[in-house]
């Protein structure tokens, strides 16, 4: 099942250094009578705001920088400590925001009661490949394989909350389909891994050779899927 998903467009170093300036300031004004009403909500929303913005900063920097060379003050001047306390929280808090809610779609029941498991994992792949490999969210986990053996401590971070959720979607999924006579192959549960690589393929390529060779990663999905369910039937 294909959901649309804006992407996350790329954005060159004066966008950066226009945002950093804008999150310095007020990014909402509040007329008096509202802020008056409610002051404390007020305060809340604009910190929430400022947080949202700081945290699009921080994607610029990570991406352009890499996470070794990226500092707090590269992302935001002022009041950035009082959000997060280090670069790690600030990064963590980013893998939160933009890949963390992809991965929870696989723990989430399916939209149609008893749908086939390969429609189910081609929905995914499909929403995962449209929202992670073709834009700037896919920079996030090429930065963790660039950067993770250096940073341990962001690639533990990055396993908790990322690739042992997906590991553990995968695998029910794979049960199901197993239990259902779809899968013939019973061991695939025990390696998961196997169902999600070309999507792991796709973030990888896409930044190194797809100016030499275009992947339609679609299609080598459903490739992939036809080697483990069986090919399609066209009626």
């Amino acid at each position: 099942m294909k959901k649309a998903h804006p992407k996350i467009p790329s954005k060159p170093a004066k966008g950066r250094v226009a945002r950093r300036a804008a999150i310095a300031k007020n990014p909402k004004i509040v007329s008096p009578k509202v802020a008056a009403s409610n002051p404390a909500s007020n305060r809340a929303e604009r910190a929430a705001e400022r947080r949202g913005a700081i945290i699009e900063a921080a994607l610029d920097e990570f991406i352009a920088r890499g996470f070794a060379a990226t500092r707090l003050d590269d992302v935001a001047k002022g009041t950035i400590y009082l959000h997060f306390k280090d670069k790690e929280a600030l990064f963590e808090e980013l893998i939160r925001t933009a890949i963390v809610p992809l991965v929870s779609r696989l723990t989430a029941p399916p939209s149609v009661a008893g749908a086939p498991v390969r429609d189910m994992i081609e929905g995914f792949a499909t929403a995962f490949i449209h929202d992670v490999v073709t834009t700037r969210r896919g920079d996030i986990v090429r930065l963790i394989v660039a950067e993770g053996p250096r940073f341990p401590e962001i690639a533990d971070f990055y396993y908790r909350e990322v690739v042992s959720r997906g590991l553990a979607g995968m695998r029910a999924l794979i049960e199901i389909g197993v239990a259902r006579g779809e899968i013939k192959q019973k061991n695939l549960a025990r390696f998961p891994q196997i169902l999600v690589a070309p999507a792991i393929v796709a973030v990888i390529w896409q930044s190194l050779f797809s100016r030499h060779a275009p992947l339609d990663a679609n299609e080598m999905f459903r490739v992939h899927l036809d080697l483990i369910f069986g090919e399609r039937r066209t009626t």
